[in-house]
């Protein structure tokens, strides 16, 4: 098991295989502080390597997800000495650094909304491989409307609305609920509570436990680069992983155990 970084804005709650991760800065809706920042990227990190962990959720504090960027820091930000420019330059590529990480995680990792998910908040949302929202949660991309851009989650937010949903959700001051976002490609469960989440997280459980660890984080692999290679690219990348798959101590038991009609040793009830 894992022995997690000591952190104060992030919470860790671990059953059994899963972990829920909780951004823990109630003060100011878990907005992405550099602390609260730095100390998800150390979670991350300490977890990438540990098959023992199926999966992740991730949800907030005092009954919100997360309102994104920390504009207090921002406005400090802007009027410090030095070379602002490249301080925010660099502030934002750390935050791309932070949603490559989520993205990249060999778990299954889920999104469990309540409350409100703004800005890098929705953006981050975005980065989860399942997406949870409560009916009455608040949804919006607030950058434009405060004068900046979307600028390191527009990409994944294309990758899970498709362009010409993102363009009118970034481009107009959309703000829309829970139960609005299946009509923005934003969520793939919707539920009234808490309870509900329950169900749907140990019926999602029931099928992440069947899948051997390893080939789920090869599979992710190959989801996240083959769509910015080009069809030899594809090709190659995707027979190398599926070779690394094959002739890995799980793929020599997934096939003895498909052969000798057992479950495999990874398989567990929920």
């Amino acid at each position: 098991m894992t022995e997690l970084p000591a952190t104060e804005k992030i919470i860790c709650e671990r059953d059994g295989g899963w972990l829920t991760v909780w951004f823990n800065s109630p003060e100011n809706r878990n907005a992405l502080s550099a602390q609260l920042t730095q100390e998800f990227m150390s979670i991350m990190r300490a977890i990438h390597d540990d098959r023992t962990i199926r999966g992740v959720t991730l949800r907030g504090k005092g009954g919100v997800f997360c309102a994104g960027g920390d504009l207090k820091s921002f406005s400090a930000g802007q009027s410090s000495g030095g070379n602002p420019h490249a301080d925010f330059k660099k502030m934002n590529y750390e935050a791309g650094e932070l949603f490559d990480l989520v993205m990249g995680l060999p778990q299954v990792v889920v999104a469990y909304v309540q409350g409100a998910a703004i800005a890098g908040g929705l953006g981050l949302m975005c980065c989860a491989d399942v997406i949870i929202v409560e009916k009455t949660a608040k949804f919006s991309l607030t950058e434009t409307m405060i004068g900046i851009a979307p600028a390191q989650i527009a990409p994944i937010v294309v990758s899970r609305t498709g362009l010409p949903i993102a363009r009118r959700i970034m481009l107009t001051g959309a703000r829309f609920l829970g139960e609005d976002t299946p009509n923005y490609n934003l969520s793939d469960y919707v539920v009234a509570d808490e309870a509900e989440y329950d169900e749907v997280l140990k019926s999602l459980k029931n099928g992440i436990y069947k899948c051997a660890p390893g080939a789920v984080g090869l599979t992710k692999d190959i989801l996240l680069a083959t769509a910015y290679l080009d069809r030899e690219g594809q090709k190659e990348f995707a027979a190398g992983k599926f070779a690394d798959a094959i002739t890995s101590e799980e793929g020599r038991e997934g096939i003895a155990s498909f052969v000798e009609k057992r479950k495999p040793k990874w398989s567990e009830d929920v």
